[in-house]
């Protein structure tokens, strides 16, 4: 009988020892990255946490317990220390702010709803962080990402998280088959965030209970438009809210205070039906209202789209796909046809509402966990 002489992977799929292999995590401070980085030094990893400073924490801009500011670094390098390994701090603020602050600025002002976080995983942390780490001869980037990665007979394929609550699948659709081969996710199986807590405690660390961060660190209490006048002074202009015939109905204070879909606030009172925001027209300086209906959406057009299926994206006419258009919407029937290489046409089998230029359309299995791609919904929406 043949002995089985087939090399023995460690957790991370790696054909040695773990105190020969050594793993960078990307740790913002928060529970997540803290538990995958003690778990992995716990088991004997050659662990190196390093953590993004990514914007002037002394600046109004600044949110009290968002991802990155300072009392995160703080917890990040604490965790390095009672732990064991090293841990450095990268000041990556000009990085961020021309990658990922300027052009969310620049976005919202041209009427679109940008999601900054997915720029940032796309720009900075799997790009530049991730080279940093080759630089530092990793075998692979660790991460507190709920996202799951898996092998298939093509290579490593991108999978939904085991919780489909903590899932964060919509926020990494532009991850690279190049950088999934070298990314890890440690947390994505796990059941619930009850178990990455229950870790935390286990491994002792102090941020066991501290609350998870907002996704837009540098968006405090959710008022964009307050960061939009910080950064573009003068941006805001007032103009007119029309219905969709061009009648006047009122007057507000700059576009960027209004967004797709939205009814309250409006200030157009006294009206018998109610009316949402079904269109910004920047050029114009005027806010488009109308019943709801009018915010129904069947067909979307999508370009930068990154492909992470087996077969060649444009080996096919079209491509029956689930697909989310926000990151808080169950994945919905539709039909996926290839336009371009990096641009298509994905059209709804059951119309959405309130879909804006700006935000990403992430693909997935219609049957299944695994995320075949995504890209970014642009002007020409119906």
């Amino acid at each position: 009988m043949a002995l089985d002489r087939s090399p023995t992977l460690n957790s991370l799929g790696f054909s040695k020892p773990p105190s020969e292999t050594r793993v960078v995590v990307a740790m913002s401070g928060g529970v997540d990255s803290s538990v995958v980085a003690a778990m992995l030094s716990d088991e004997g990893y050659d662990v190196v946490g390093v953590t993004l400073q990514l914007y002037d924490h002394g600046a109004a801009l600044a949110k009290k317990g968002a991802c990155c500011a300072g009392i995160d670094i703080h917890d990040a390098r604490r965790v390095a220390e009672e732990k064991g390994f090293p841990h450095y701090v990268l000041d990556y603020e000009n990085i961020f702010q021309d990658a990922v602050i300027d052009e969310f600025a620049d976005s919202y002002l041209a009427g679109a709803t940008p999601v900054p976080c997915i720029r940032c995983n796309e720009r900075v942390k799997f790009k530049d962080l991730l080279e940093t780490a080759k630089d530092l001869d990793a075998d692979c980037m660790a991460t507190g990402h709920y996202i799951q990665r898996k092998m298939g007979e093509e290579g490593p394929e991108l999978h939904s998280a085991a919780d489909p609550t903590r899932d964060q699948s919509y926020f990494l659709f532009s991850t690279t088959p190049e950088q999934l081969d070298y990314l890890r996710f440690p947390l994505g199986h796990l059941p619930s965030k009850d178990d990455t807590r229950r870790l935390a405690a286990k491994y002792g660390l102090a941020v066991a209970d501290k609350p998870d961060s907002q996704d837009i660190c540098f968006v405090p209490n959710g008022d964009y438009a307050s960061v939009i006048e910080k950064l573009r002074p003068g941006a805001a202009e007032p103009g007119e809210i029309v219905d969709s015939t061009g009648n006047v109905l009122g007057r507000h204070n700059g576009v960027i205070h209004y967004t797709i879909g939205q009814r309250r606030g409006l200030g157009i009172g006294g009206l018998s039906d109610p009316l949402y925001v079904v269109k910004l027209d920047v050029d114009n300086h005027r806010v488009v209202v109308g019943p709801k209906d009018m915010l129904s959406t069947r067909t979307i057009p999508v370009r930068e789209i990154n492909w992470l299926g087996d077969e060649p994206f444009a080996s096919k006419d079209e491509w029956p796909v689930a697909v989310k258009v926000r990151s808080t919407r169950p994945p919905r029937e539709a039909i996926l046809r290839p336009l371009g290489p990096h641009t298509a046409e994905v059209e709804l089998l059951t119309p959405e509402e309130g879909v804006s230029p700006g935000q990403a359309c992430v693909f997935y299995e219609t049957e299944g966990s695994r995320i075949l791609g995504g890209g970014w919904i642009w002007r020409g929406v119906v």
